[in-house]
């Protein structure tokens, strides 16, 4: 008995409908652009706080709330119904963007920025609840493909937006200007969107989300365990190392006997699940775990104002659209998925060791090179190791695979993070002193740099670029690592869309 796939849309007017959708696609929008948008604005934020060794805590504390809360909101969607659960984290995300755009200090912006995470995993989980609520399967899957546009055009718009808005109005107004659209979102959820009671009650395994959760804050505060604790041999980190190893263990024991777990355990009894998981890993600590220290890269190497180093995120962006949409038609038409993630990682791997090599007088063309060829890079394989889990999973499991995918993706990003952070505050903290008529090059915003004395300007450059080379050789080892993995993995043939819907008859007529 099927009836939660069978039942009648939650809104019977079309035009409704459409409306609702849109105030979806604007709440989706606003959680997905508030990583992208900080980028650019980033290296004037340091600039006015200080603690660049925290530099990484203002992306990888969004991520690591964002995808901590995630496995919780779906249950709890299906618990008191997808309205109240989706207009309570879309309240929380306004909050704390409030907060952040209002923020005194470094701590208090990353506190903040936790908060909005908090939101931010419950909007994104939420949305595409409601889109199964709104829609039948067929036309919903049209307004999935328009929810991944809206993804691609977050990363597309929001460092040209946030270097934009940083220039114009200050740092504090990519944060603030959330708060209106929030509470517009707010009110036309409230009055437009019907109140539909859950059918069941699933068994919400809160010690697996909370384990989970504790074991990726471990790994990434281990990771930054340098600029926390001054060695990563100091009893504070290798305290934290052992709890978290504790917490993973835990978690598999808790995972194995939950009833409804967030990742069964026997997903993992396909090696091919393992190995997309790994692929996902390396994909999040590349793509999006990057995207922040390209930002400052670009304005501390080659002196670019923040609009100007985002409208160069322009050719990031469209790599990925061209490698995703190419990637997209190739895999349908001819079935298989691993020749993607192979190309995918040898694009990036070439150009991030290319990167490397990089000094601060290069040609602005050139580093725009790279940075399409590892967007192309990105987009071969974006959608890989979720078509790849969701074929190698029980159907009944194609749901807590793909939020797998999901979170790894999403932790991933959050420990990268924390290692380009300490590679670049470690690297540094050796030069910084040594530059004549600069106190604190912490401290320098892209402005004040840009009217210092040539010779002081092109010091700071080559310090930066100095420390990005290692940043740069750590993101090429991780794409290595996922273009050996893509190698191991089995060379599968997708099925049909005929097989697939045979496979599912047959499936339905054995219940």
């Amino acid at each position: 008995m099927d009836m939660q796939v069978t039942h009648a849309p939650l809104v019977a007017d079309h035009r409704r409908r459409l409306i609702l959708f849109l105030f979806l696609m604007t709440a989706m929008f606003m959680a997905t652009l508030d990583n992208q948008i900080v980028s650019t604005a980033l290296p004037t934020i340091v600039g006015e706080f200080g603690h660049l060794e925290r530099f990484g805590w203002i992306g990888s504390a969004y991520l690591l709330a964002l995808s901590a809360s995630m496995p919780v909101y779906g249950k709890l969607g299906d618990l008191f119904g997808r309205k109240y659960v989706m207009m309570t984290a879309i309240a929380i995300f306004t909050v704390g963007s409030a907060v952040c755009g209002l923020a005194v200090s470094m701590n208090t912006l990353i506190a903040a920025r936790v908060l909005q995470g908090l939101g931010g995993g419950g909007i994104l989980v939420s949305i595409f609840a409601v889109n199964a609520d709104l829609f039948e399967p067929r036309e919903r899957a049209r307004y999935q493909s328009y929810s991944s546009l809206v993804l691609m055009a977050s990363g597309a718009i929001g460092p040209v937006l946030g270097g934009t808005m940083s220039d114009l109005f200050g740092w504090r107004s990519i944060f603030l200007v959330n708060v209106p659209i929030g509470f517009i979102v707010l009110t036309g959820l409230a009055l437009m969107l019907p109140y539909r009671k859950p059918a069941r009650k699933p068994k919400i395994d809160y010690a697996g989300a909370l384990l989970l959760a504790l074991t990726t804050t471990s790994i990434v505060l281990a990771a930054d365990g340098t600029e926390l604790f001054g060695s990563l041999l100091s009893p504070q980190c290798l305290g934290i190392i052992a709890f978290g190893a504790f917490c993973a263990l835990a978690w598999v024991f808790v995972e194995r006997r939950a009833p409804e777990p967030i990742v069964p355990m026997t997903l993992f009894r396909n090696p091919t699940f393992g190995l997309l998981l790994i692929i996902s890993v390396t994909s999040g600590a590349v793509a999006i775990g990057m995207v922040n220290y390209f930002a400052l890269f670009l304005q501390t190497t080659t002196g670019l104002s923040p609009s100007m180093a985002g409208l160069l995120f322009i050719l990031l962006t469209g790599g990925i659209v061209c490698g995703s949409l190419s990637a997209g038609r190739l895999i349908s038409a001819r079935g298989r998925y691993k020749p993607f993630a192979i190309a995918s990682a040898a694009c990036s791997t070439i150009a991030f060791a290319t990167l490397a090599q990089v000094h601060a007088g290069t040609p602005i063309v050139f580093i725009g090179a790279l940075m399409l060829l590892h967007g192309i890079g990105i987009g071969l394989a974006q959608q890989v190791p979720v078509i790849g889990v969701q074929n190698a999973a029980a159907r009944g499991d194609v749901g807590a695979a793909t939020g797998a995918v999901t979170l790894s993706r999403m932790g991933g990003a959050s420990i990268a993070i924390s290692i380009y952070g300490a590679i670049i505050a470690a690297k540094l903290s050796n030069i910084g002193l040594s530059i004549p008529g600069v106190a604190n090059i912490e401290e320098l915003t892209p402005k004040m740099m840009a009217a210092l004395p040539e010779a002081t300007r092109e010091s700071v450059a080559n310090a930066y670029a100095s420390a990005f080379s290692p940043l740069f050789m750590t993101a090429a080892a991780i794409c290595f690592l996922g273009l050996l993995t893509a190698i191991i993995l089995k060379n599968v043939q997708l099925p049909s869309a005929a097989k697939k819907l045979d496979s599912q008859a047959a499936a339905h007529a054995a219940e």
